[in-house]
């Protein structure tokens, strides 16, 4: 019998054995700081900039380019209050989306107070943008556009590449040449590396943030790539590490586990995504199949490969997630880092997700080790509970069933 089934790899994924193994020794025999003149100081700033030129060849930029941080939350908050104030001369207007991540939104929202305009795009019922809206909304004034790469709640992956496009083109229609006139594209890629193959070339992105832990890598270590020439201010003051950009003494063995972590997700990228894409369309279809009233949010094909996120009618997601805990099986009701919150997702709602169905969401997202008895023994269990649920539940009535089968 299986002891428990984790099925929350958005909010977390569990140190890969190989990158552990690479971790270890910087925690007790290359323990230097790398910011020592001395030999063990040279030692450690050595596996630093052998980390920096992992990430750097999987994501297809310069060394130089890669600046390490505490995490992606901080990579988003750099990124855009960086670009915020160090180019509030040329122009005070941010374009992001509705959809975002906390650690954007919040941050928007904090720079209105401040001064800066934002404008949040709409989605459609997938939750994916328009690029006519986004060209639209590029004006004289806009200095920064942050999309995401792909939805940590409900999988929709968005065409950053077509993105990159645009912004590149209102680039060049606007004569901004010189990169501290450019309109600048940031992406916080934290839930699709390792999922999805992102150069930051080929897709015009100036900057990108990215987080171990979402790949098999330690908890507090993440990065933001920055392009030669973006005019970006600092975050974080004190001392001149990460070449006078990022204060803060290394997270040496963190560093490294990123560094392995990213270079292991990108080689196994195709065949992981296949096999676990597999898993996930088999999951979509045995929910269909066994209960009944139910909503799959996100896009159906452009979605990661390890997403699977429902909406249950008539019930909420707290008790769902409630009963599957008590069974051993592990998922969430959207963002970890909104967990504590009793509002309806912020993505649902702007999917056009009705507030009292947006309540009942349930998100799984699965592993490479991942089994289908897993998955089987997942969907047995939560029948049960859905119909437990419902049949305590006041919205489940007659009446209210027979509304939702004619509007389908």
């Amino acid at each position: 019998m299986i002891k428990h089934i984790y099925l929350d790899n958005a909010a977390t994924t569990p140190v890969d054995e190989v990158v552990l193994n690479e971790m270890l020794p910087f925690f007790t025999d290359v323990y230097a700081n790398p910011a020592s003149q001395y030999y063990l100081g040279r030692q450690a700033s050595e596996a630093v900039e052998n980390a920096r030129k992992r990430v750097a060849d999987v994501l297809g930029c310069a060394p130089t380019e890669v600046y390490f941080t505490s995490s992606g939350t901080e990579a988003n908050n750099w990124a855009i209050r960086g670009v915020a104030f160090a180019n509030k001369d040329k122009g005070n207007h941010i374009i992001t989306t509705k959809v975002e991540h906390h650690s954007v939104l919040n941050v928007c929202k904090q720079l209105q107070k401040e001064g800066f305009e934002v404008t949040y795009l709409d989605v459609d019922s997938d939750g994916q943008i328009c690029l006519k809206q986004l060209k639209d909304a590029i004006k004289d004034t806009t200095i920064l556009v942050s999309i995401m790469a792909a939805n940590n709640e409900v999988g929709t992956l968005y065409p950053i590449k077509e993105i990159g496009k645009v912004i590149a083109k209102a680039n060049k229609d606007a004569k901004r040449s010189e990169p501290s006139h450019k309109i600048y594209f940031h992406t916080d890629a934290v839930q699709a590396i390792g999922a999805v193959k992102i150069c930051v070339k080929e897709c015009h992105i100036d900057l990108l943030s990215l987080s171990a832990h979402k790949i098999n890598g330690p908890k507090g270590c993440g990065a933001l790539v920055v392009r030669n020439g973006v005019r970006v201010g600092k975050l974080i003051y004190g001392g001149a590490q990460e070449r006078n950009k990022r204060a803060g003494t290394h997270n040496m063995a963190g560093i490294v586990g990123l560094g392995k972590a990213i270079e292991l997700a990108e080689a196994n990228r195709e065949k992981n995504a296949k096999d676990i894409a597999k898993n996930r369309d088999y999951l979509i279809q045995q929910i269909r199949q066994h209960i009944p009233y139910t909503r799959l949010n996100g896009c159906a094909k452009e979605r990661l490969p390890n997403n699977v996120s429902f909406c249950f009618y008539f019930i909420e997601g707290e008790g769902m997630l409630i009963h599957m805990d008590l069974l051993g099986i592990y998922c969430s009701t959207g963002s970890a880092c909104a967990s504590g919150s009793l509002a309806a997702s912020h993505v649902l709602v702007a999917m056009g997700v009705p507030i009292e169905l947006a309540h009942g969401s349930i998100r799984f997202t699965l592993s490479k080790k991942t089994t289908k008895e897993e998955l089987d023994i997942t969907v047995e269990k939560l029948k049960g509970i859905v119909e437990k649920l419902r049949a305590i539940s006041p919205l489940y009535t007659k009446e209210a069933r027979a509304r939702l089968n004619d509007k389908c």
